[in-house]
C-alpha cells in the first residue's frame, strides 16, 4: 500500500501554542475522548467541542472527530484508494495547473520531494471524488479546501471527507454556474444590515458588492490565511455547524473592521481593497463567538427572502435625502461620515434612557460569549435548524447533523 505523505497528525504545526498545564485544555481533551468512548459516539459533545474555544485542538484529534462530525464510517473505507485516470480527464490541466500554484498552502520548510508528493496526492483527491459524482463541476478554489483535509487526515480519509463535503455542504459551489454561490453570497449584506446598518449604507453607496467575500466562501478561508492553525479552527467550527456559516464569519469580519470601513473613500475600488485584504491577526476566537450569536438571532430562514431580493435591488443615490443637500456635501463618504458623527451624539443622548430599558440577560450574555467562546446553547442551536437548511440545499443528508 502507498505510504502517505501527508502531515496529518504528526505535523510540526500541532502543539503550536500548547500549555501542557492548562486546566481547560485537559478538561476538553477528556470530553473528547468520553464522547468517542461512548456508544454511540456522543455526536452532539463533539459539535460543542469543535465550535467552543480552541476547537479540537490537535490534528490527531481532527482525524477521529471530522468523521465523526460530516458522519463517515471509517472502519468500513477501503484500505487502498482506487487509481485516478488522468488521460484524457477533462479537469485534469486546470487541477494541474491550481495545484502547482498552491506552494504556500503547505508547511514552510517542508521538503520539496514530500510536497511534491502531497501535490501528486491532491491531485488524485479532487480527479477521484469528480470521478466518482460526475455531477460535480470543479471550480478555482477547491483545491484550496481539498489541501486542508490531506495534510490533517492523509489521502485515504481525505478522500471519503472531502466526498462527502463536496455532495453537501460545498454542493451549490459546484454547479455548471456560479448561480447558487452568487445566491449564498447575497446573505451577506442582510446580515451586516441587521448588525451594523451604517456600514451597510456605506458599503451599498460604494457599490462594493460580495465579490470580496468570494474565495472567502468558497474557500472557507484556506485560501486568503497564511497561518495553518488558523484554517483548521475554523473548519472545525464549519464543520460543526449550519452549512451557511462561513457567511456569518464573512459578515463578522466586516463588522470587526468598522472603523476602516467607514475611514476609507467611499467608493468601489477603494473599499473592495480594503475588504479583499483580510488581516491575518484577527482575533479568531471572538469571531466565532460573534458569528455563532448572529446565527442563532438571524436565522438564514428570516434572511432567505432579502437574499432573493438582491438581484432585482439597484441603489440609486437620488433616493436618499442625504444627497438632497449643497454640492459641496454630496460626497458619499462625507454624507456618511456626518450620518456617523449624528448618530453617536444620539447614542451618547440616549445613553441613561437605555441604561434604564436594557435587558442586563441579553448583555451579559454577550460579554460572555466574547470572553468564553460559545455557549453549550450555541450548539444545541446549531442542531435544530436542519429544516433551515432543507429551504435552501433540498439534498442535505439529514444524517449530517446527527
Amino acid at each position: 500500500m502507498k505510504r502517505s505523505r501527508s502531515v496529518g497528525a504528526s505535523s510540526p504545526l500541532n502543539g503550536i501554542g500548547k500549555q501542557d498545564g492548562d486546566p481547560r485544555r485537559k478538561r476538553k481533551l477528556a470530553e473528547i475522548s468520553q464522547a468517542l468512548n461512548v456508544t454511540p459516539v456522543d455526536v452532539a459533545v463533539l459539535r460543542r467541542m469543535a465550535i467552543s474555544e480552541g476547537g479540537l485542538l490537535t490534528d490527531e484529534i481532527r482525524c477521529k472527530v471530522w468523521p465523526r462530525l460530516l458522519n463517515v464510517p471509517t472502519d468500513i473505507l477501503p484500505e487502498k484508494s482506487e487509481e485516478v485516470e488522468r488521460e484524457n480527464n477533462k479537469d485534469y490541466n486546470q487541477v494541474l495547473l491550481d495545484v502547482q500554484r498552491s506552494l504556500r498552502r503547505f508547511p514552510p520548510g517542508m521538503p520539496d520531494e514530500q510536497r511534491e508528493g502531497l501535490q501528486e496526492e491532491l491531485i488524485d483527491i479532487i480527479l477521484r471524488v469528480l470521478g466518482r459524482n460526475t455531477q460535480l463541476h470543479y471550480y478555482q478554489g477547491y483545491h484550496d479546501i481539498v489541501v486542508t483535509f490531506l495534510l490533517v487526515l492523509g489521502e485515504r480519509l481525505a478522500t471519503a471527507l472531502v466526498e462527502k463535503l463536496s455532495t453537501h455542504h460545498l454542493r451549490d459551489f459546484m454547479d455548471p454556474t456560479m448561480d447558487n454561490t452568487k445566491h449564498i453570497l447575497n446573505y451577506l449584506m442582510p446580515i451586516i444590515e441587521r448588525v451594523n446598518p451604517e456600514v451597510h449604507d456605506f458599503m451599498q453607496q460604494a457599490e462594493v458588492g460580495t465579490i470580496f467575500a468570494l474565495s472567502w466562501l468558497i474557500t472557507w478561508f484556506g485560501h486568503v490565511l497564511s497561518d495553518f492553525r488558523h484554517v483548521v479552527r475554523l473548519y472545525d467550527f464549519f464543520l460543526a455547524c449550519h452549512p451557511l456559516m462561513p457567511i456569518y464569519f464573512a459578515a463578522v469580519i466586516v463588522q470587526y473592521r468598522e472603523d476602516e470601513v467607514l475611514d476609507c473613500e467611499c467608493d468601489m475600488a477603494s473599499v473592495h481593497h480594503l475588504l479583499s485584504q483580510i488581516p491575518q491577526d484577527l482575533p479568531y476566537e471572538t469571531l466565532i463567538s460573534r458569528a455563532g450569536d448572529l446565527f442563532v438571532q438571524f436565522p438564514p430562514s428570516e434572511l432567505a427572502r432579502e437574499a432573493a431580493q438582491q438581484y432585482s435591488q439597484q441603489m440609486a443615490a437620488s433616493t436618499f435625502k442625504d444627497f438632497d443637500l449643497t454640492p459641496e456635501q454630496q460626497r458619499p463618504d462625507t454624507v456618511l461620515r456626518r450620518r456617523r458623527r449624528e448618530r453617536q451624539a444620539l447614542k451618547g443622548a440616549a445613553a441613561g434612557v437605555m441604561v434604564a430599558t436594557a435587558q442586563p440577560s441579553t448583555a451579559r450574555r454577550f460579554v460572555r460569549l466574547a470572553v468564553m467562546g460559545l455557549t453549550v446553547a450555541l450548539g444545541a442551536a446549531a442542531l435544530t435548524l436542519v429544516n433551515t437548511a432543507l429551504e435552501w440545499a433540498p439534498k442535505l443528508d439529514l444524517h449530517l447533523f446527527p
